[in-house]
């Protein structure tokens, strides 16, 4: 139960806020002075950034402040500064093609250390820092490539991605078999179970195999081949290697079947420069996999 009457407190000579809780008076002893001072500092501080530094959001961009710094800038600045203490190396990487960059041990180095930063920095959101990748994201350090993994292959894939939008990109793509209505439920089954068989996995119980090896010729051997092997020029996976990239589960292939699969590279050829995308190229070519 409270109370809301001050009074003077005999023990400690200061008066009581007026509240107390089961006989529990509240003093009311003021703050020190040299807090307060502090607090108030603070609030100002909090000012004068806000003024003097970017901090306030706008609609489409941010105040620059009246100093116009930028982290961002300062960085523009150190690496600016870092390219010019390597430009006659970045210009031989420039200035070398793919396989002269591979054969010279020293442009090697220069590639790989310059790539793998270029990796962690734009790539590694997608194919993790180890470049294994993940599901609906291919691991590029082994030999199973959807575009092809010849250097050439990589650098027309990093330049100007897969469905990015750019004209020169990869344009293949997967037909939604069951939401377009080209195939019914149960042949979707009977197709994803032949293709778990040609990777030599197991099928479900009365499978009909010569319906599947029907179904398949009729609908997906003229992109992933009579034998599924798959054709690097249309972007259709081998489906007899054992490496997947969304899952080699049935249910997972029965839905890859029904709507497609049609993930999308960003293009770098506008955000990274020429010898940027050299070196990132063979940086990739160098993981393990390249063909």
């Amino acid at each position: 139960m409270s109370s809301h009457h001050e009074e003077l407190d005999h023990a400690t000579g200061k008066t009581t806020t007026g509240h107390s809780w089961d006989g529990i008076k509240e003093l009311n002893t003021p703050l020190p002075r040299w807090w307060v001072w502090t607090f108030y500092l603070t609030i100002i501080w909090a000012v004068g950034y806000w003024v003097v530094y970017p901090s306030w959001p706008l609609v489409s961009s941010y105040a620059t402040g009246v100093i116009g710094y930028s982290s961002r800038a300062d960085i523009s600045v150190e690496m600016a500064n870092l390219d010019k203490i390597r430009g006659d190396k970045m210009a031989a990487l420039n200035n070398a093609s793919l396989e002269q960059i591979e054969k010279d041990p020293a442009l090697l180095a220069l590639a790989r250390a310059k790539g793998k930063t270029v990796f962690g920095d734009n790539c590694a959101p997608c194919h993790g820092t180890g470049a294994a990748g993940s599901r609906g994201f291919p691991n590029l350090n082994d030999d199973d490539w959807i575009w092809g993994g010849s250097l050439e292959a990589i650098e027309k894939t990093i330049k100007f991605g897969a469905r990015s939008g750019n004209g020169e990109a990869h344009e293949g793509a997967m037909l939604a078999f069951g939401r377009d209505g080209i195939l019914k439920k149960d042949e979707i089954v009977t197709v994803a179970n032949y293709v778990r068989a040609l990777a030599g996995l197991s099928t479900a119980k009365g499978y009909d195999a010569e319906s599947g090896r029907k179904l398949f010729a009729d609908n997906c051997a003229s992109c992933h081949g009579d034998a599924g092997k798959g054709n690097q020029d249309m972007g259709a996976p081998n489906l007899t290697d054992g490496i997947w990239l969304y899952g080699s589960d049935e249910a997972t292939i029965i839905q890859t079947i029904t709507n497609g699969r049609n993930g999308v590279m960003p293009a770098w050829v506008d955000r990274l420069d020429p010898a940027t995308i050299k070196a990132l190229t063979v940086y990739v070519h160098t993981l393990g996999g390249g063909q």
